[in-house]
């Protein structure tokens, strides 16, 4: 009789380590996205590239958006939804978030998850000199590997917003999982920031370059998209492209997918679920 029970609770214990490996299995990661950015339509985009996730990839999604508009520049509501996040995508431009919504960003951060940024993220914030959170003003380097805010020092400027970008992989990364069918050479909208001469910081890996079409000044080439490992450990992914037309793109649609997948420590999808249809307004700048 004891060796049965021994039997059977053994059999119990057994099943009970199967089924948590099981649901360890199918566990959906879940990916943040932080949105507010006054010009380029986040609050806009980054739900349909949630809901492709969703739909095609197995993942969980929720996007946090300014309120109560994307021109409000002091609240991001519900960001205590980042300690269960296992990757934060950023798409913001100047804001002032109060100390207790930094607090959950610099959580994240200081945990070393993955961390994703589009464009004016090199500029997610804009304290007045001399603020307690003046500090944030340089997310963009100590979070992204990208230039610590506009301008200044960094010379983080761009080529005019009558330009536009023709983007090309980087001949040595080809074979890089994130570039998977994501084509050679390709155009968008987004006029081409200049991050050199010393962004990405050293160690990033530049992914793809671009060169300037129309500039309203002598341009030189620019990385628009690197990985890395950014100032807590995380996984970095930076594209300095996003303007809404950008999102109309195929291979820029397959980038920030397998992007994803990458900072998730994922298997980046060989098999393309299909062209997200988005159609979304570019803002003139606040």
């Amino acid at each position: 009789m004891k060796k049965i029970l021994l039997c059977l609770l053994f059999i119990a214990s057994t099943a009970g380590v199967l089924s948590a490996q099981s649901s360890g299995k199918v566990k959906k990661p879940l990916v943040v996205f932080v949105t507010g950015d006054h010009e380029y339509s986040s609050e806009e985009t980054m739900p349909l590239i949630a809901a492709a996730l969703e739909k095609n990839y197995g993942m969980k999604t929720i996007v946090l958006k300014a309120s109560p508009d994307y021109n409000s520049e002091e609240n991001i509501p519900g960001l205590e939804v980042l300690k269960q996040a296992d990757l934060a995508v950023f798409f913001l431009r100047w804001r002032l978030l109060p100390a207790d919504q930094l607090a959950y960003i610099d959580a994240y951060l200081k945990s070393g998850k993955p961390v994703m940024g589009f464009r004016t993220t090199t500029h997610a914030f804009h304290f007045p000199e001399g603020h307690a959170s003046e500090k944030w003003n340089a997310f963009g380097e100590f979070a992204l590997n990208a230039p610590p805010g506009w301008g200044g020092v960094a010379k983080h400027t761009h080529y005019g917003h009558e330009s536009s970008t023709d983007v090309s992989i980087i001949p040595a990364q080809a074979n890089n999982p994130i570039l998977t069918g994501v084509a050679k050479n390709f155009h968008v909208r987004s006029w081409l920031y200049r991050v050199l001469p010393d962004y990405p910081v050293k160690g990033s890996t530049w992914l793809l370059m671009g060169k300037a079409v129309n500039p309203d000044k002598e341009a030189i080439e620019n990385p628009v998209a690197w990985t890395g490992t950014n100032s807590f450990g995380g996984k970095v992914f930076m594209t300095t492209m996003g303007h809404p037309e950008d999102f109309r793109q195929e291979p820029f649609q397959r980038l920030v997918i397998n992007a994803i997948h990458d900072e998730l420590g994922l298997k980046v999808p060989r098999k393309w679920k299909g062209k997200i249809d988005i159609r979304v307004p570019y803002r003139v700048a606040k």
